[in-house]
């Protein structure tokens, strides 16, 4: 008896990595990052940018929110990545309709696999830098949404108000 109890506190001490126990996910495996939090993630990482600048942090507005994931879900259905929405419709006027008022720009995307990814891309296209910069922008609205084949689609609104 004693010898079994040796036997299994020796191999309780063998790391599980030698004994083929431990499983390792490949990137391609890992589960990717809900919509929630690519949402937050995006929000976070241009208010870090933003203040790098020298601008103040955007706090965060549910009617551009709203506006960004209607278009970002628009994207995703439609598997095209523009500015241009629904019947036509800008920016402006999908943040209109939802009822803000004060519309300043919009930044989309597509295929980055985190909310970083995003920003850093934007942060290097002279467009979207410029909209993250700038400073009169008050508030932002941050939409993602997954296509069918799972590519995500984004949409980043700016606001005075």
């Amino acid at each position: 008896m004693r010898s079994i109890v040796r036997r299994l506190a020796l191999i309780a001490l063998v790391p599980a990595a030698l004994i083929g126990v431990v499983a390792v996910a490949s990137p391609a495996q890992a589960a990717a990052p809900t919509v929630a939090q690519l949402q937050n993630d995006i929000v976070a990482a241009t208010n870090v940018q933003r203040v790098k600048l020298g601008c103040a942090r955007l706090r965060v507005d549910a009617k551009l929110a709203y506006a960004a994931r209607g278009h970002s879900a628009f994207q995703a259905r439609t598997n095209t990545m523009s500015h241009t929405g629904s019947s036509r419709s800008t920016f402006a006027v999908r943040a209109s309709r939802a009822g803000y008022v004060g519309a300043l720009a919009e930044n989309v995307a597509y295929g980055y696999r985190s909310g970083g990814q995003v920003v850093a891309a934007w942060m290097k296209s002279p467009g979207h830098r410029a909209n993250i910069a700038n400073c009169k922008a008050k508030a932002v609205g941050v939409g993602a949404y997954y296509s069918a084949n799972g590519t995500p689609y984004y949409t980043q609104d700016f606001g005075t108000r």
